[in-house]
């Protein structure tokens, strides 16, 4: 029997899944790019205040979440590029304003702006549309590295083109990814048929109150939400550290980033292996917020040498890695099935909140407080995580699968039921509008022949 799981993925599929990754990651390059550099450069804008600064840092954060979330319904509306180009313009339009700016006022207006260019969403289901069932997980994964490899190189490439042309050269360059990222859309992404429906990667209004009602759901978004404030308040308070405790000059921190990342990345991924095969995720999410709270206390007591900071921030990274890497896969495994897609539109929202309250608290305590009372304060929101990571419940270790149904199936009221009854299946539920059942299995217990003869064993009406 032929079986679609061992085809390979098609052209169209690789073009959809490369080319929208390509435009994820531009488009995260500009937004990080400045986390590394406006700290240290920022301060010679007229009007800059530390406070002013650490707003400017997470300002995009507020608009994005707003916006995450609309911007995904509204390309369900309208098609799904008008609203990834209409979003990339918005984006190119405020890093104009930003690097036309001469105090931080226009550096933060600009960032506000740029967050407004919500197109997630919209690209999660555009990805939804090009690819097919069996490709979809390893398409999104193809995202998921892309996010996560153009943050590694924004805290690289940040300081070396500020350095070579100012922070205004900086945001004219993330203008220019983001209008490639409109010729990468319109030209290497395949066309679509229109969009397809689909639970896992959209948002659906019936799914968001039992959402917002999960416990275990509702800490892995304060999770993300305190990860994302922790990050933003260490970047005003870090890169400040470099050059007044250990005199480290701002054109040569680009050297401490690229070390910290790629021993943080080799470091995370045998955690990472563990807690899979192992089944020990709590395990490993707990040990990692614990790590992360013992970096920020480091910081704040021995961060007065460059050996300590550098020890430090490759410390923080190889956590943060971790966390950003564990965080969306724990998601996965919870989310009730057919809620995937509005589990992760909640989590997107909450990590974008995390980024706006954590530039603005940063630059508040850093102002009132001094750098080290920027530390404690992350100490402080690691502390919080920690409390509700340890009283998590273990995860089900478990597989989101959507099944096309056919008509008869589609109709069947009890199908739900019985597929509950069979080993290794956690959860299920039949959209009939879409014709589709969702279900979460346990790969290692499901036997897909059952799963199969149930499916075409419904009765015909």
């Amino acid at each position: 029997m032929h079986d679609p799981h061992n085809e390979r993925m098609s052209g169209s599929e690789t073009r959809a899944a490369g080319g929208l990754a390509l435009v994820f990651a531009f488009r995260m390059l500009g937004m990080f790019m400045v986390l590394p550099v406006l700290a240290t450069y920022g301060m010679d804008l007229a009007d800059a205040t530390p406070a002013l600064i650490g707003l400017a840092i997470g300002a995009y954060g507020l608009t994005q979440a707003l916006l995450q979330i609309p911007f995904g319904m509204l390309s369900d509306r309208i098609g799904r590029r008008p609203v990834i180009y209409l979003g990339l313009l918005v984006f190119a339009a405020g890093a104009v304003l930003a690097a036309q700016a001469d105090s931080i006022w226009g550096v933060i207006a600009g960032r506000i702006l740029q967050g407004a260019g919500a197109i997630s969403a919209a690209v999660m289901a555009l990805l939804s549309d090009l690819t097919r069932e069996q490709h979809r997980t390893k398409a999104m994964a193809m995202i998921g590295m892309s996010i996560g490899l153009s943050f590694a190189v924004a805290m690289v490439a940040g300081p070396l083109l500020t350095r070579a042309f100012g922070l205004h050269g900086l945001f004219w360059t993330t203008a220019g990814m983001a209008l490639l990222g409109i010729a990468i859309v319109g030209l290497v992404v395949p066309r679509s048929n229109g969009p397809l429906h689909h639970r896992e990667s959209e948002v659906a209004g019936k799914a968001l109150l039992p959402t917002l009602r999960h416990p275990d759901l509702l800490r892995l978004d304060l999770g993300i939400f305190v990860l994302h404030a922790v990050l933003m308040a260490s970047f005003v308070a870090l890169p400040l550290s470099l050059v007044e405790n250990a005199g480290l000059p701002k054109e040569q921190h680009w050297w401490v980033y690229l070390t910290a990342l790629l021993i943080g990345f080799f470091g995370m991924l045998p955690f990472i292996i563990y807690g899979e095969k192992k089944r020990q995720m709590k395990r490993v999410l707990s040990g990692a917020v614990a790590v992360l709270l013992i970096c920020e206390l480091f910081f704040w007591r021995f961060g007065g040498s460059l050996q300590a900071l550098v020890f430090g921030t490759v410390l923080f990274f190889t956590a943060f890695n971790l966390l950003e890497a564990t965080l969306p896969s724990l998601i996965s495994k919870v989310s009730p099935a057919g809620g995937k897609g509005t589990a992760m539109g909640v989590y997107a929202t909450s990590q974008f909140l995390g980024a706006a309250l954590g530039g603005i608290l940063g630059g508040w305590l850093f102002q009132h407080g001094g750098l080290g009372m920027v530390f404690l304060g992350c100490a402080a929101l690691c502390a919080l995580w920690l409390v509700f990571a340890v009283t998590m419940r273990e995860p089900p270790y478990v597989t989101s699968l959507r099944l096309p149904l056919p008509p008869a199936a589609a109709r069947d009221a009890g199908l739900a039921e019985r597929m509950l009854k069979l080993p290794g299946v956690a959860d299920a539920i039949v959209v009939a509008e879409e014709a589709a059942l969702y279900i979460k299995v346990d790969s290692e217990q499901l036997d897909r022949t059952s799963l199969e003869r149930e499916i075409n064993a419904a009765p015909a009406c």
